[in-house]
């Protein structure tokens, strides 16, 4: 399939929340007193932040002559407040809307009933960096007998005809990315997937947070795998290269371990050797390192799943390690990707290799 005969669906399954981010000058002792030196509410959660990121670059590639056209929609399932809350209001509010491409919203879980977001409050700390979290959240995870009927509607299954309660599955390219919250629930989503839509899906997931049972098999299940550094050190691993020859997802065609300032490696399937590509970061200049790793998620599924850039896969490392350290050097992600478009030493053109 060329990589323009359809339209590209990149769909992000995983949680909303909104954080509170105090800055102080250093973590407090129990039972301290400490003045913050500064205070942000901002829109997160892992696939969020990503999808702000695809977002930034469909619209700023419209700019650049050099990159082909090539028609993709971003999708987010995700468990939300009630829909007229103004929780909600505020979260999707947080996306871009014009000139932006717009996110589709319509197959979020809309909880009734509850009106308080998941929320998530951190704790940055000026003399170390570090980043101190307290999650909090009431909404009910999404079942899998809901994201069956999510991907019917999508892809026009429920409706027993292409086109007419979604997309149509013969229509369109179908890229899912699993955060990896709830193990049990993502795989049998994943296997869904590969019922209703066939071999040709493709399905990430994110293999993040230390301890929990379960994300091995996510790993084994999925077509491209992201390891987090946290992870890989919990499992006694001491670099990203060292995780990925370790792990070596059985189906993934591709995996990656991201490693802070130390950048990441990237695996293929059935090689014996990882490539590396470092972080550069001028000294002093680490910024906000809230949403590095999902920056770093976003611009492989630009890469890969927008651009189709399958044959150069150290392009699309390099582009990815090089867009996360351009964004730990700013609060937050605006003019990100304008910047690491018009930086980017990688050239992300699109192939038929796949």
């Amino acid at each position: 399939m060329t990589p323009h005969q359809a339209t590209q669906h990149i769909v992000l399954v995983g949680a909303c929340y909104l954080d509170t981010v105090l800055s102080v000058p250093r973590y407090p002792q129990e039972d301290e007193k400490l003045r913050a030196t500064g205070l942000q509410v901002r829109r997160g959660g892992n696939c969020p932040n990503s999808l702000q990121v695809l977002q930034q670059f469909l619209a700023a590639e419209g700019a650049l002559a050099s990159l082909p056209a090539s028609e993709t929609q971003l999708h987010l399932v995700s468990p939300l407040p009630q829909r007229d809350s103004p929780a909600t209001e505020q979260i999707l509010a947080s996306f871009g809307r014009d000139p932006s491409p717009p996110i589709d919203f319509d197959h979020c879980l809309f909880r009734t009933g509850h009106m308080t977001p998941a929320s998530c409050y951190v704790l940055r700390s000026a003399a170390t960096g570090s980043r101190t979290i307290v999650n909090n959240n009431t909404l009910p995870d999404m079942t899998v007998r809901e994201f069956t009927a999510i991907v019917g509607a999508m892809t026009g299954r429920a409706a027993g005809e292409l086109g007419h309660a979604g997309t149509g599955r013969n229509a369109s390219r179908w890229w899912w990315h699993f955060e990896g919250r709830e193990p049990a629930t993502t795989l049998a989503c994943m296997r869904v997937l590969r019922q209703e839509l066939g071999e040709s899906v493709q399905i990430s997931v994110e293999v993040e947070k230390p301890g929990r049972e379960g994300l091995r098999a996510l790993a084994a299940e999925a077509d491209v795998a992201f390891f987090s550094k946290s992870w890989a050190e919990d499992c006694g691993y001491t670099s990203s290269e060292a995780c990925l020859l370790g792990e070596r997802p059985a189906r993934a065609f591709l995996a990656f371990c991201t490693w802070g300032a130390a950048g990441a490696a990237s695996l293929s399937l059935g090689e014996d050797a990882c490539i590396h590509h470092p972080a550069r970061v001028p000294n002093g200049d680490v910024v906000d390192t809230v949403g590095a790793g999902d920056t770093f998620i976003a611009c492989v599924l630009y890469g890969l799943a927008h651009r189709c850039v399958w044959l150069n896969r150290e392009a699309v490392l390099g582009f990815a390690v090089d867009t996360a350290t351009l964004k730990v050097q700013r609060e937050g992600f605006d003019g990100l990707a304008t910047d690491a478009l018009a930086n980017s030493k990688h050239q992300l053109h699109p192939d038929s290799s796949r």
